[in-house]
């Protein structure tokens, strides 16, 4: 294991230990009626996790994502990524800043935009970020999305001057859902086979007969495959094929998502759609996040109008290798 392995191994360690202590269902229902997770928050502040995709942090941007990705994996009721990557493009880390869509002189589905310090608009079309400070004279419409998870619209804020995050913005984000979505999904497999281990049926337990053994091998290849472009489009970073990577990681993901979520819940059967189970903070993240910064007819759109544009000649070249 090289340097690099061992400091991305070292910061999910240390995370998964953070969010396996703090993270548990009643902090999750909490948050879900609106309870900030302060506790959550201020813990991984002390430990220096909002600070980590900042340039100057001297920790690779990927890393970052696997964090990302391990909080997924435990359904952490705060928008991580959102908070990373403002921290990266405002190259500060001493205010609570969320992300949200630009819509007019509002920003749209920011998480937490009820608690943040700030936001930062987005506008994909022109790859810009407008900074909009949130004061006591500022409107916040609270909401949620499918999950339960705040998503809130900011009006009436101070505009600050247009920032340029000198990378992809929208595709940053929309690979934090990519690897989030794979997280959650590597979540369910592991409920699922735990739930088939342990729940008898006629004197054995049902993981013994061949149709849960069927379904649950079509799950362990979805959640496979799901992982795998989701780290395909984090070892893109910074490539020419970036933006490609993440249209083919997304779409992937979001087709693994709906498969797998179905999956699961067949195999909890009646006890996996009760609120009192924890499956559905997984299944239901997974569902909004796959629409969230581009569903897979968005990113299929895109992917398939750059083959296109390739030509026949192109196509063999682009798919076997990585030029």
């Amino acid at each position: 294991m090289n340097n690099r392995s061992e400091t991305r191994q070292l910061l999910v360690d240390t995370a998964e230990r953070i969010f396996a202590d703090l993270c548990d269902k009643p902090l999750l229902d909490a948050a879900e009626r609106g309870e900030f997770p302060r506790r959550l928050w201020d813990t991984l502040r002390e430990n220096g996790f909002h600070e980590l995709a900042m340039r100057s942090s001297g920790v690779p941007l990927g890393d970052a994502f696997a964090v990302i990705q391990t909080a997924a994996r435990h359904a952490v009721p705060l928008p991580l990524a959102e908070v990373l990557l403002a921290n990266r493009w405002l190259d500060a880390s001493d205010r609570f800043v969320t992300i949200g869509l630009a819509r007019g002189d509002t920003v749209i589905d920011a998480p937490w935009a009820r608690m943040a310090d700030a936001a930062l608009a987005l506008d994909p079309a022109g790859n810009t970020l407008v900074p909009m400070a949130r004061s006591a004279a500022a409107a916040v419409a609270t909401g949620s999305n499918l999950a339960g998870e705040a998503r809130d619209v900011l009006g009436a804020a101070q505009k600050a001057a247009p920032i340029d995050p000198g990378e992809p913005a929208y595709e940053l984000l929309a690979l934090a859902r990519t690897v989030a979505i794979a997280g959650v999904l590597q979540r369910l497999l592991a409920l699922a086979l735990q739930y088939a281990n342990e729940r008898e049926q006629f004197g054995r337990s049902i993981s013994k007969f061949q149709a849960i053994q069927h379904n649950l091998a079509i799950v362990a290849g979805e959640v496979a495959a799901a992982s795998r472009a989701a780290d395909a489009a984090i070892d893109a970073l910074g490539d020419a094929r970036f933006v490609l990577e993440v249209a083919a990681a997304k779409a992937r993901v979001g087709e693994a998502a709906g498969i797998v979520a179905e999956i699961a819940h067949q195999v909890h059967g009646a006890m996996g759609y009760t609120h009192e189970h924890q499956l559905h903070h997984f299944t239901r993240r997974a569902w909004a996040w796959r629409d969230e910064y581009g569903n897979e007819a968005y990113w299929q759109q895109r992917l398939g109008r750059h083959l296109a544009g390739v030509g026949a000649d192109g196509l063999w070249n682009f798919l076997a290798t990585r030029g």
